[in-house]
């Protein structure tokens, strides 16, 4: 199984690793990993690659 690393596109840093599951709500993000742990972002996805377990999320400042 391969899990996503999500990335700030801005600056590329690296917001979540091992991301299981993603949920959108409007404006909102909600990013949850393999052990269950739950990132809440202002945000929207703008690309995901998935042959290379990327996610791009352009992060409100």
């Amino acid at each position: 199984m391969c899990l996503a690393t999500a990335y700030k596109e801005s600056d590329n840093t690296v917001i979540c690793k091992n991301i299981s599951r993603i949920d959108v709500e409007g404006d909102l993000l909600i990013i949850r990993d393999i052990m269950g742990d739950e990132i809440r972002i202002d945000g929207k996805i703008l690309m995901v690659d998935l042959a290379n377990s990327i996610v791009k999320i352009d992060a409100a400042e």
